[in-house]
């Protein structure tokens, strides 16, 4: 067996890498991620450097991992930057680091692609000494499944992490009423009343579909997404290359919600699909509305989940306030490789004791829900 080193995914062929998934999640997908770099959302200048392992035998694809070269903690939505701050300090180097994850994408998947994920661990029990060998300071795999985590809990010197997401969960409903009827008096009034208060503002929402979606709904698209950064004083991740990029390669996998007001569009959610979930990714408006973005952003998903008989809506990383509109809180993991034996020691009993902490958390939290008891 051959490893190689792959810094342009162009360069693999898109059905041997796709022959490697095991699920249909669009986000390993060989036209999210190289849409990616081919639109340069990831690449020079961006802090993120594609280095992606990979396992051949034969002329065969036999394991991959999607992983990139960091300059930087950013988009990567697992926070370390408390971890490389106290190595500034110590005047120890933090970057550049290696991270296998989907850039910007918090959203909890394969990251070892194989058939025979024992096949594949080679890959990850080659990183000690990649690591060694090109500069990095350490290794790190966010937001995994639970086959990678069982393996690696059983490999020396990974460090487990866990965070905290909001999921809704479609349990066979008909309708959003029929979800409203499992709730207490409450709170099924309180987002009726927030829906009623969205509608009384005279919006309307329209989905549609990757391939029905052309370069001026792109624009409007990349307009909303980018402003959600600007008034932060922030730049946004993405190019707006990335959007034509995806729609043109994976537009079976694209929904986006329009939110219009007196005929115009004024404010949009990005979604993508599989069989099973709605992700929900990007949302952005041209102005302040009052309670829009939960319309947009919760109500309409949930909506969306329930006519495409999905199982499952993730609308993305943090927000407690999910949880009074029926988001359940889910356990996240991630892996951590640290060369330095002082930082690993320090990290590890950070980690022991955030652990407990989120678990205490994601108990209370639930406690939150609006569901009806008993």
């Amino acid at each position: 067996m051959t490893v190689q080193i792959c810094t342009r995914l162009a360069e693999v062929p898109a059905t041997a890498w796709d022959h490697l998934l095991s699920d249909a999640q669009p986000f390993l997908r060989h036209a999210f991620l190289s849409s990616l770099e081919d639109s340069g959302s990831v690449g020079p200048g961006t802090g993120w450097r594609a280095e992606h392992l990979l396992l051949w035998e034969e002329g065969q694809l036999r394991a991959a991992l999607p992983a990139y070269r960091k300059s930087h903690s950013y988009g990567e939505y697992v926070f370390d930057h408390g971890w490389a701050d106290a190595c500034r300090r110590a005047g120890l180097p933090y970057y550049p680091k290696l991270l296998c994850a989907v850039p910007f994408s918090p959203v909890s998947g394969p990251r070892l692609l194989a058939h025979d994920l024992d096949q594949g661990m080679a890959l990850i029990r080659g990183l000690p000494a990649h690591l060694l060998a090109h500069g990095y300071s350490s290794a790190h795999v966010n937001f995994t499944e639970a086959g990678l985590d069982r393996h690696l809990a059983r490999e020396p010197g990974w460090l487990e992490r866990w965070g905290c997401q909001y999921h809704w969960h479609n349990r066979g409903y008909r309708d959003f009423q029929d979800f409203l009827d499992t709730l207490s008096s409450r709170k099924r009034k309180q987002m009726r009343k927030e829906r009623e208060q969205v509608a009384a503002q005279g919006f309307e929402f329209q989905w549609l579909e990757g391939f029905e979606l052309g370069e001026a709904h792109w624009d409007f698209v990349y307009a909303c997404y980018a402003n959600t950064y600007e008034v932060r004083g922030q730049a946004p991740y993405l190019e707006r290359a990335f959007f034509s990029l995806l729609a043109e390669r994976m537009p079976e996998a694209i929904r986006v919600v329009f939110a219009h007001q007196a005929g115009r569009p004024v404010a949009m959610a990005f979604c993508l699909v599989d069989g099973q979930t709605l992700y929900g990714r990007y949302w952005g408006c041209l102005a302040e509305f009052d309670r829009l973005h939960f319309e947009t952003c919760f109500y309409q998903g949930m909506d969306q989940a329930i006519a495409m008989g999905l199982s499952r809506f993730d609308a993305g990383a943090q927000g407690e306030h999910k949880l009074i509109r029926g988001f359940e809180p889910v356990i996240t993991r991630s892996w951590h490789y640290l060369l330095h034996p002082g930082l690993h020691a320090a990290v590890g009993e950070f980690l022991e004791r955030e652990r407990e902490g989120i678990a205490r958390y994601a108990s209370e939290a639930r406690q939150a829900l609006p569901y009806r008891q008993g």
